[in-house]
C-alpha cells in the first residue's frame, strides 16, 4: 500500500460521516451566500481552433451548470506558453482566478494562497489518484497540486530502420551503443537522438539519470544531481553516444525536443525518448512505432519518468465549497477519459485508468499506463524545483560537449539547485 493510500485510508464509518458533511458544504453555497461565478483558468492542449481545449472545458462547464444552477464558470483557456505567467500575473494583481490549471503549484501554496484538497474536494475523489502522482502534489504534507493530465516516456525506435540493420529492440546501454554504430553504418541521419537543448532538457536528463540508478533527489527528497551514478551516467553519454557521433547532425546541447521529434515522424530518428503523442503523430506519417522501457546498465530500467499537469484552487474569492463541488464533477471518470482520449495522455484516477486499460481501443497506451504507477516525476513539491530546472536547460548541454566534464557541470547545477533551496 503506497505512502499516499495509508494516509487516506479511513474506516467505513469515517468515510460515510466524511462523505456526508462534503455534501452538506458542497451545498451550503459560497461562504459568503448567494449564487457564485467561479473563473476557470487552464492550458491549452491543443494544436489549433479546431481541438483547443477550450471547447472541452466549455462543455465541461456547460454540464456542471446545467447540475448546478446556483454556480456559473467562467473559461478561459491560454497556450502553454502564456498560462503560467498569465495566472502569476492575475495572482499579484490580487485578481486570481478560483481555479487554475496550469504547470505549477509549489509557490502558490507556499504562499498559503491555495486550498488544500482537504478542503474542497471529497474523500472519494482524493482517493482516487494515483498515489505517484498525490505524493507530487503535496507541500509539507497536504495535497495541494490536483494532478490533472499524465504521461510517461519509453524508448521509441523506428521498426523499419531496425528491420533493414537486423536488429532486435534494445534492453540495455551497450544494446543503444551498438544498435546506433549500426544505425550510423547505414546512413541513418540520427541514430540516437538526443535532445539536451533548453526546450525541455530537464525531462531527457531525468530519463537518462533513472535509467544510471539515479535521480534528482535522494531517498528522503533532498537534491542529489551530483551524485557518483549520476556522474557515471553523463559520462557514458559523453564517451559512448556523443564522442562517438552518434547522435546525429546537431550537438545535443543544441536539439531541441520538438526537432528531435519532428525527425523522428520523418524516419530520420534511430531511436529516442518519446511519449504517447509522438507515438500517434509518427504513425500517421507511416513511420512504425517499436516501445520498450528505458534500456538500463543491465537492463530494462525498473521506473520510468512521469509528467502531470496540475489543478489547483484558489482562496482569495472564498469561494471553496463551489470550487469542490466543481472539482468532484471534472474528476468524474466520463471527463477525465475523455481529455486524456483527445489528446493521447493518460488518466491521472485509478478507476479511469482501469476503465482505459479494459479498453481495447487504448491498446497503444497501455504500455504507458503500465508505466504511470512507478513512474518518478519531479520534485514539484520544491518551490526551488523551477530555478534548478532553468538551471539544467541552460547548462546540461554542455556536460556532453567535447572537452565537458559531466562532473562539474552537474556539481554546478547541484550547487545552484541547493542555494535555491536554502533561500525559501
Amino acid at each position: 500500500m503506497g505512502k499516499a493510500v495509508q494516509r487516506r485510508y479511513v474506516g467505513l464509518t469515517a468515510v460515510v460521516a466524511a462523505l456526508g458533511m462534503t455534501a452538506t458544504l458542497s451545498g451550503c453555497g459560497s461562504d459568503a451566500g448567494g449564487d457564485v461565478t467561479l473563473r476557470l483558468v487552464a492550458a491549452d492542449y491543443g494544436t489549433g481552433a479546431e481541438n483547443s481545449s477550450q471547447k472541452y472545458w466549455d462543455d465541461v462547464a456547460g454540464k456542471f451548470e446545467k447540475a448546478n444552477p446556483d454556480i456559473k464558470v467562467e473559461v478561459s483557456v491560454y497556450s502553454w506558453k502564456d498560462v503560467d505567467r498569465k495566472v502569476a500575473e492575475m495572482v499579484k494583481a490580487g485578481d486570481a482566478p478560483d481555479i487554475a490549471q496550469i504547470g505549477a503549484y509549489a509557490d502558490y501554496a507556499k504562499a498559503d494562497k491555495l486550498y488544500t484538497a482537504d478542503e474542497t474536494i471529497a474523500i472519494r475523489t482524493s482517493s482516487n489518484f494515483l498515489p505517484s502522482l498525490t505524493d507530487a502534489g503535496e507541500v509539507d504534507g497536504s495535497l495541494y497540486g490536483l494532478p490533472f493530465v499524465a504521461s510517461t516516456r519509453l524508448l521509441f525506435y523506428n521498426k523499419g530502420l531496425f528491420a533493414k540493420a537486423g536488429l532486435g529492440a534494445p534492453q540495455t546501454w551497450d544494446d543503444i551503443q551498438s544498435d546506433a554504430a549500426a544505425l550510423k553504418q547505414r546512413g541513418v541521419t540520427y541514430p540516437f537522438a538526443l535532445p539536451l537543448g533548453p526546450e525541455e532538457s530537464q525531462a531527457e536528463t531525468l530519463m537518462w539519470l533513472l535509467s544510471g540508478g539515479g535521480g534528482y533527489t535522494d531517498d528522503v527528497g533532498n537534491y542529489d544531481i551530483d551524485s557518483q551514478a549520476n556522474i557515471a551516467t553523463f559520462q557514458w553519454l559523453k564517451n559512448n553516444l556523443v564522442g562517438k557521433g552518434l547522435t546525429g547532425p546537431v550537438a545535443p546541447g543544441k536539439l531541441d525536443r520538438e526537432k528531435a521529434f519532428e525527425a523522428f515522424t520523418k524516419g530520420e530518428v534511430g531511436m529516442l525518448n518519446g511519449h504517447p503523442t509522438l507515438m500517434q503523430e509518427a504513425e500517421k506519417k507511416g513511420v512504425q512505432v517499436g516501445m520498450v522501457p528505458l534500456p538500463g546498465i543491465d537492463g530494462p530500467t525498473n521506473g520510468s519518468m512521469g509528467v502531470a499537469d496540475w489543478m489547483m484552487g484558489f482562496k482569495q474569492n472564498g469561494h471553496r465549497a463551489e470550487i469542490g463541488k466543481f472539482l468532484d464533477f471534472a474528476y468524474k471518470d466520463e471527463n477525465v477519459l475523455s481529455f486524456a482520449d483527445q489528446y493521447d495522455l493518460l488518466p491521472v484516477t485509478s478507476s479511469a485508468s482501469a476503465a482505459m486499460e479494459a479498453d481495447s481501443k487504448h491498446k497503444s497506451l497501455h504500455e504507458f499506463l503500465s508505466a504511470l504507477p512507478n513512474s518518478q516525476l519531479y520534485p514539484f513539491g520544491k518551490t526551488s524545483w523551477a530555478q534548478a530546472s532553468e538551471s539544467i536547460k541552460e547548462k546540461i548541454g554542455s556536460a556532453v560537449e567535447p572537452g565537458g566534464s559531466p562532473e562539474s557541470v552537474l556539481v554546478q547545477i547541484a550547487a545552484q539547485a541547493r542555494q535555491a533551496e536554502s533561500a525559501e
